[in-house]
């Protein structure tokens, strides 16, 4: 990720109306703010979350809230919980998030 390019940019995200993205079960609500190439989003996921694809676009994934877990198609797992990131490289390692519980990401991609 380069990011360049672009102004300043100050995002109030109490003012981003969500966007609703359905799991294989469960929702995902995303404020979405893209800047240039540059795509940040706060994501909240609903308990029984489980992403309905599995993805090959790198991101860096912040947990605020709750606890995610993300699957790398190899089978390893990682499990985000508040305070804790994980970056993954584009189509370096495909994967799928859920999460039991319910979670809210801070994610740059």
């Amino acid at each position: 990720m380069k990011l360049s390019g672009f102004p300043v940019t100050l995002t109030d995200w109490t003012q981003i109306k969500p966007t609703r993205h359905p799991g294989e079960t469960g929702m995902a609500l995303w404020l979405t703010q893209s800047v240039s190439d540059v795509r940040t989003r706060i994501v909240e996921y609903t308990p029984g979350y489980l992403a309905d694809h599995w993805c090959d676009k790198g991101h860096i994934l912040f947990c605020m809230s709750g606890e995610l877990m993300l699957e790398l198609r190899d089978g390893r797992q990682f499990t985000l919980r508040p305070g804790i990131s994980l970056q993954v490289a584009d189509k370096d390692d495909a994967h799928r998030v859920s999460t039991t519980i319910g979670a809210t990401l801070f994610i740059v991609d």
